[in-house]
């Protein structure tokens, strides 16, 4: 096995596959092969927000954990695969979930910055398994996860 330098975190960024307007990531703040901290706010014109309810918005469940997946399985195991393969190599990839035990505990409503965490339980053959937190600046927990995700050629 070939060994590569390990991406940056803005690399890493550059080669997450999700792009608005289903992107939740703005910026990857610490990363290391064994965890990952990122933040994304809510924006007010967020697609969903319309419809998901209209006298109240509040972010959907399943966005919140596409957050936190693509910040605490796509971005981290991007990074962990910097170490095995080229940048090239890593784009001709994509990540597809095959888990996730979510609990949420508060809402997260329009402009809410969310700081996310990621740490790694186990990492082989391309599959990623991670811990996930999502808290609000003030340090609330919002939500919690297990996830999981592997890597597929496309």
């Amino acid at each position: 096995m070939t060994n590569y330098t390990p991406l940056s975190a803005n690399e890493v960024l550059d080669l997450v596959p999700q792009q608005a307007p289903f992107r939740f990531i703005d910026e990857i703040s610490d990363i290391s092969q064994e965890k990952i901290k990122g933040h994304y706010t809510f924006k007010l014109d967020e697609f969903f927000y319309p419809g998901h309810f209209p006298q109240w918005h509040v972010t959907p469940g399943v966005v919140l954990l596409e957050c936190m997946c693509q910040i605490g399985v796509v971005a981290l195991g991007i990074y962990l695969l910097s170490s095995e393969m080229s940048p090239e190599k890593i784009k001709s990839y994509f990540t597809l979930f095959t888990d996730a035990q979510l609990e949420l505990f508060k809402p997260v409503n329009p402009g809410t910055k969310v700081l996310v965490t990621g740490e790694k339980i186990f990492w082989r053959r391309m599959k990623l398994k991670s811990k996930i937190e999502m808290h609000d600046e003030q340090g609330h927990l919002l939500a919690s996860c297990i996830a999981s995700g592997y890597g597929v050629q496309k």
